[in-house]
């Protein structure tokens, strides 16, 4: 079941980028908001923001690599205000540039994209499976359409849970809960923030929010955006490797 007006909603990675933004696009009187992130201070910031546009939030310091400490986090929300929706959203981002893609690195964007959405929405399904009712939105990107060589484990992890969601769409679709995937180009968030390459239809975190809730109320299985970048990445994930290869070595390295 699609709310076009959810009143529960949790969002991980809340404390900054979009996840913030999604926050303040959802706060309203009515609506009871779940915000978790890593940093308190910013979170408490986001919520302050959320509070003073009428919604009532509670906001947790908690990692989704926290499996237990997360469910049990999920459980007490969903206890107090039955969750409409959930989005998934934290994530962490890095590439090639610099000393190149580590091993530590490429575990940890592994974790955290991964395993931490699978922290997120399992708990979640748990929760909403009995009442047949709920929606899940799960972030990923357009670089999951295409393996970029200057991200290699970053387009990997998003590509993962893209696909992931998808397929739990259609799973879960008859027991009343549903499912969107997002999958988003350049955002202004701190993420972002660190790219020394220019960044083609880069919008403000604001603006993309303002695109995933729309979205989101329409139930739409995928949301995928700006609509050009996104033509551009199906286009090339479609040509044969020994055209699309040599092409995307070109592109500068991600930090």
């Amino acid at each position: 079941m699609i709310f076009e007006n959810p009143k529960s909603i949790l969002i991980t990675g809340a404390s900054s980028g979009l996840g913030a933004a999604l926050a303040h696009a959802y706060a309203a009187p009515g609506v009871d908001l779940a915000l978790g992130g890593r940093d308190q201070d910013r979170l408490e910031a986001v919520a302050k923001v959320c509070r003073a546009a009428g919604a009532t939030v509670q906001a947790r310091a908690i990692d989704v690599l926290e499996r237990e400490r997360l469910s049990v986090w999920m459980s007490e929300i969903d206890g107090q205000s039955p969750l409409d929706l959930v989005i998934a959203n934290a994530g962490i981002s890095a590439g090639t540039g610099g000393v190149g893609e580590t091993d530590a690195q490429a575990r940890r964007i592994m974790a955290v994209n991964v395993e931490g959405v699978l922290n997120t929405v399992l708990p979640a399904v748990a929760l909403m499976r009995p009442r047949r009712q709920g929606q899940i939105a799960i972030m990923a990107s357009l670089a999951s359409f295409r393996g970029f060589p200057g991200a290699p484990a970053y387009c990997a992890s998003k590509a993962a849970v893209r696909v992931w969601g998808e397929a739990l769409r259609g799973y879960l679709r008859d027991q009343g809960i549903g499912v969107s995937v997002v999958c988003p180009g350049y955002v202004e968030t701190p993420m972002t923030a660190v790219n020394k390459f220019s960044m083609p239809m880069l919008m403000s975190a604001e603006k993309a929010a303002g695109i995933i809730s729309r979205g989101l109320a329409r139930g739409r299985g995928r949301i995928a955006f700006p609509w050009p970048m996104y033509a551009l990445v199906r286009l090339i994930a479609a040509l044969p490797l020994a055209l699309s290869d040599p092409l995307l070595r070109r592109l500068p390295e991600k930090d």
